[in-house]
């Protein structure tokens, strides 16, 4: 996986439980001008659970912010597996400090991964946010 980052990001990993499977996470984040950009991955035993997972992302994402989902709509990258869960929304929520913010977000998968990549921040950036999603890259 290939993206475009406009800051320099930091690895990290967490253990997430996730549609009946636990997994490691693996996640590049980095934050520029009060903008924070993440792209995470995790891998699946079973590529039959990416759907669920799939899911499973997109309700925790706008759960995590306490929020509502604002927008769905099915997105696509190329490369990807064909998903009905496979979409670009967008939430509005509270982080846990109580700052109101706006996040729009891209899941996907391949293979025995499922990918999010995300955009959090009081005030989304159109331009920005949009380079972001453009240059996410499926390689071999």
């Amino acid at each position: 996986m290939l993206a475009m980052f406009p800051c320099r990001p930091d690895r990290h990993e967490r253990l997430i439980a996730l549609a009946g499977t636990t997994g490691t996470m693996t996640l590049m984040v980095c934050a520029s001008g009060g903008t924070t950009f993440a792209l995470g991955a995790l891998e699946l035993a079973d590529p039959g659970a990416a759907t669920a997972a799939l899911a499973g992302m997109r309700a925790a994402m706008v759960d995590n912010l306490g929020g509502a989902l604002l927008h769905a709509a099915a997105w696509e990258i190329r490369g990807m597996a064909p998903n009905a869960q496979a979409a670009r929304i967008s939430a509005q929520g509270r982080l846990p400090d109580g700052t109101a913010v706006r996040q729009e977000a891209a899941f996907f998968a391949r293979g025995l991964r499922v990918y999010q990549a995300s955009v959090i921040s009081p005030k989304i950036d159109r331009d920005a946010a949009e380079t972001f999603f453009a240059g996410l890259k499926l390689i071999s």
